[in-house]
């Protein structure tokens, strides 16, 4: 199954520092954007398929919300990395901003969003997370972002999921499939760490929309992800020494292209 017409395609992330108003910020937009141009074409001509960006630097993340200064950077940075590259791009902004990304990615001319808490609720680290499908498919029709893709986290990494565990990973994908997700992306337990294949094979029967593997993903382990995976998210493996806080290291990423291509 093909995603953003592409068969298999290899998702990189890109990490952007710290934004304005957020603790870590260090006061110079200007060398964001110059660092998310450089990775973008660091990733592109190592031969990566797609880019993502992500403001995993703005700890700690509100919940459900971003300021208009975080979707405003957020756009222009998506804008700058997805026309630098010429790839198919697209956007996460934390924690579960998910109109604010939609909104961000019509703007850039953007090709999707990673969006969490699309369906179910779930307490992540932080608070509690109520589902949003209804809202946010209403709002991309409002603002004519139809062309935007919606791949939805389920049971998502760094959240408990106390309150849903009467129903597994198959029914959350099914309930992603009938509320008109684009595709669901499986993850570990938390940042790096692997999804179960078996959830993935479970969830790759039961539904007809594409599976995403969301983490964990490394040089050691791709042959068997790229078996059963629609796409894969690469982050923390393309950084130095494996740390997503870290610089792009381009011979980890020429050595994961290699293999897969």
């Amino acid at each position: 199954m093909k995603v953003l017409n592409l068969e298999k395609p290899i998702i990189a992330m890109i990490h952007v520092d710290a934004l304005p108003g957020t603790p870590k910020y260090k006061g110079d937009i200007k060398s964001i954007i110059n660092k998310a141009r450089s990775e973008a074409v660091l990733y592109k001509n190592a031969g990566i398929d797609v880019l993502m960006i992500e403001n995993m630097h703005d700890v700690p993340y509100l919940n459900r919300n971003a300021g208009p200064e975080i979707t405003a950077i957020m756009s222009i940075l998506l804008y700058e990395v997805k026309n630098i590259s010429g790839l198919p791009s697209g956007i996460q902004i934390l924690a579960g901003a998910n109109k604010q990304a939609l909104g961000a990615a019509l703007a850039a001319g953007a090709d999707f969003i990673r969006a969490e808490g699309f369906v179910y609720a779930h307490i992540a680290d932080e608070g509690f997370f109520n589902s949003d499908a209804g809202e946010i498919l209403r709002f991309r029709k409002q603002i004519g972002a139809e062309n935007v893709s919606i791949f939805t986290d389920i049971k998502k990494k760094h959240s408990s999921h106390s309150i849903t565990d009467d129903t597994d990973i198959i029914d959350t994908a099914k309930a992603a499939e009938y509320f008109l997700s684009d595709g669901v992306i499986i993850t570990g337990s938390a940042t790096g760490k692997e999804p179960s294949l078996e959830e993935i094979r479970s969830v790759k029967g039961a539904i007809n929309i594409p599976v995403l593997a969301g983490s964990g993903i490394t040089l050691d382990n791709i042959d068997k992800y790229l078996k059963i995976c629609d796409a894969l998210i690469i982050g923390s493996y393309f950084k130095t020494a494996g740390d997503w806080k870290n610089a792009v290291e381009i011979k980890r990423v020429k050595e994961f292209v290699k293999r897969i291509k």
